[in-house]
């Protein structure tokens, strides 16, 4: 399903020092015998292909809440886009200031620049079973990830969430964010009927599309989504 990342430099791990041993190992033959020592049998670790998750709903669907629940049962390496987006902002660097402008003209963050940061984070991470939340949000952003890393993801997760649940929940959670108001949720949430819809549509003629009720506790939403994942015979942690 997936091709190489050959842009991903350190996803990808080989064990030379093994090949280092052998080399030693043959030389000291040579050193105490004439016979010819039989060649010790390598075993090489496989680089293993990233599998990647993409993690979709609106604000307020409970999408963070289920990768928690993921990250803890298999394994995997949680990345947020708003949380980097938001990092990125906070370091003061060139790019998060070319983002904090973007956002306050109301501008989309260009996706080169959004999925530099979850590549610079998998690049720094030696899992190879990856989250990404929040992302794509829109066509342009699905285009521009699958083009840069010549792939499509393994799954979509959808949470599909009633407005009025999401909105409520939004405004519960009281994480002192200036965009958790009424108003501004519900414009965020027409913004992603818009944009990501058409994602959320094309993964599922693609056949890659989990649509998960996000209705209903934590563990009652979680046992729609752990046989995806136990599908794919991840080690479950106990």
């Amino acid at each position: 399903m997936w091709r190489r990342v050959t842009s991903v430099s350190h996803l990808t791990f080989a064990h030379k020092s093994t090949v280092n041993k052998n080399a030693c190992t043959f030389k000291c033959w040579e050193s105490f015998t004439t016979e010819i020592p039989r060649k010790e049998k390598t075993t090489y670790q496989r680089a293993k292909t990233p599998f990647i998750t993409f993690v979709l709903g609106g604000p307020g669907s409970g999408k963070g809440t289920q990768c928690m629940k993921i990250v803890e049962n298999f394994g995997f390496t949680h990345l947020s886009a708003g949380e980097l987006l938001r990092r990125e902002i906070a370091s003061n660097s060139a790019d998060g200031i070319m983002i904090l402008n973007t956002i306050k003209e109301g501008k989309i963050v260009p996706s080169e620049l959004t999925i530099k940061l979850i590549q610079k984070e998998m690049e720094l991470s030696d899992n190879y079973k990856f989250l990404i939340d929040g992302f794509p949000r829109s066509e342009d952003n699905r285009k521009a990830f699958e083009q840069i890393f010549g792939a499509e993801p393994d799954v979509v997760l959808f949470f599909d969430c009633p407005e009025d649940e999401m909105v409520k929940r939004v405004l519960n959670r009281n994480q002192g964010r200036v965009d958790d108001n009424i108003d501004t949720i519900k414009k965020r949430l027409k913004v992603f009927t818009a944009l990501n819809l058409p994602v959320v549509n094309h993964y599922l003629e693609k056949g890659k599309l989990y649509k998960i009720n996000g209705v209903g506790t934590v563990d009652e939403i979680y046992k729609q989504v752990h046989p995806v994942f136990s599908s794919f015979h991840f080690e479950v942690r106990v």
